[in-house]
């Protein structure tokens, strides 16, 4: 026998429960969305714009040491990056108050700080215009996926199974934005990849319970759609929470461990992955009751394919 977090023939009422569920998640949807309406995002460098410097220093560099001089520097977010060899670093540094001379001034202030034993491969400045290409390609990404997702499950089950998955997505998006809302947490280029990896993770255990129920309408022809659906929820219960525990257990390994930088990225997609799990499991199937779905229309389906 396998390791089982959850008790064999658990038979909880999920679809049962299901009013409370959905109160509970509206209620916390609402509160994300308004925060992302009112107090918006804390946008980092890669939307709000500032300087690029790729540098490659004599020896090995210190980090943390760099980060915390040039933060003396210049205002705003600094973060830097290592890539490649040890001795080469990605500067980003925030967009400064004021015009283009605001931008000299700290760049010279910033090759003052670095010394002579560096060579400077690039110096680019990240303008708004490319700020506003990222953050539109960003929600071109989410919204693509989204569409895709819609489609391939419309095409692998019913229409219905489709909307009630893209419902259960957005949902989880919306949860990961609010966290970076509520919390001003920076917004960057991570966050979009953290909200798409937020939606693939949901989608794929939303797909292993639609499998299910797919599976048991040919075992169980006369049992009620509702005691079905609760039946499938229950028997893939095991195996959704083992896999989402053993994912979040690495994520909380990188974040209490990985150092500022790889917690800031581990911490969205923790949220993202806890709220994908159980919005899985507590939407995604008790949803299709409120789609009007016939026993009879899903078995035809179900056989069909």
């Amino acid at each position: 026998m396998g390791l089982q977090l959850v008790p064999y023939n658990t038979n909880y009422d999920f679809v049962g429960k299901k009013n409370i569920v959905f109160t509970i998640l509206i209620i916390v949807g609402i509160i994300c969305l308004a925060s992302v309406f009112y107090h918006g995002f804390n946008y980092g460098i890669d939307f709000k714009g500032g300087l690029l410097l790729e540098i490659r220093t004599r020896e090995t560099t210190d980090i943390a040491k760099l980060r915390s001089d040039l933060s003396g520097v210049v205002l705003g977010e600094v973060t830097l990056q290592e890539f490649g060899a040890p001795n080469d670093v990605l500067i980003r540094v925030e967009r400064q108050p004021g015009g283009d001379e605001a931008q000299i001034a700290a760049l010279n202030k910033i090759k003052e700080k670095l010394g002579q034993n560096v060579d400077y491969r690039r110096v680019e400045t990240v303008g708004p215009k490319v700020s506003e290409d990222l953050i539109r390609n960003g929600i071109y990404a989410v919204l693509g996926a989204l569409v895709a997702m819609l489609v391939y499950i419309w095409f692998r089950f019913e229409w219905q199974f489709g909307v009630c998955s893209i419902i259960t997505l957005a949902h989880d998006t919306i949860i990961v934005l609010g966290l970076f809302s509520l919390f001003q947490l920076e917004f960057n280029e991570t966050a979009i990849i953290a909200v798409l990896i937020t939606v693939t993770y949901s989608i794929n255990d939303t797909v292993v319970i639609y499998d299910r129920i797919r599976e048991n309408l040919r075992k169980f022809k006369k049992m009620p759609l509702s005691e079905l659906i609760n039946h499938s929820i229950n028997d893939t219960l095991s195996r959704t929470i083992l896999t989402s525990s053993v994912t979040l257990l690495s994520l909380l390994g990188l974040y209490f461990f990985g150092g500022p930088v790889i917690a800031a990225f581990s911490l969205p997609i923790i949220v993202g992955i806890t709220a994908g799990t159980i919005s899985s499991i507590t939407v995604s199937a008790p949803l299709l009751l409120h789609m009007h779905l016939r026993p009879d229309q899903l078995l035809e389906s179900s056989e069909s394919k």
